[in-house]
């Protein structure tokens, strides 16, 4: 009887997990690779947002095509969002793609956009400099716009 009981328990465990990490069934926005999203923003198919600081992107430079919106925004996640909502002509629904160095910043906040409404947002994972996703946005010679 006890084994049944932790049979149970773990079963449950397992599917309320399977749940949580696959969001019940809810289809995310796929997160694209640079040169895929390079390709779409040029094509006017996405709202490219960089989000580093402004220290980063005179660093290295912007992609092509890309808003610049700092995540460190003066008025905090709600002025970001709105700045992001603004670049995306202040339609929730239109796909918006965030950037960042090398993609962990970025992933954080597409969660955090679409608890503020956002329907389609995604993220490059490799980001500019490149991570265990891809080379990334410099690396893979994808145009870059210099920022003073």
């Amino acid at each position: 009887m006890l084994i049944s009981f932790y049979r149970v328990f773990a079963v449950s465990i397992l599917g309320f997990a399977f749940i949580a990490l696959t969001g019940c069934g809810e289809e995310a926005a796929p997160n694209l690779s640079a040169a895929v999203a390079h390709v779409k923003a040029q094509a006017g198919e996405i709202t490219l947002v960089d989000i580093r600081e402004p220290s980063e992107w005179r660093q290295t430079g912007v992609a092509q095509n890309a808003s610049t919106i700092s995540m460190s925004h003066p008025q905090g996640m709600p002025g970001f969002a709105q700045a992001v909502h603004l670049a995306a002509g202040e339609d929730f629904a239109a796909p918006v793609v965030l950037i960042c160095r090398t993609g962990s910043r970025s992933g954080r906040l597409v969660s955090h956009l679409k608890e503020m409404g956002f329907e389609n947002v995604s993220h490059v994972p490799e980001g500019m400099l490149g991570s265990d996703a891809g080379p990334g946005w410099v690396a893979r010679g994808l145009p870059i716009k210099t920022v003073p």
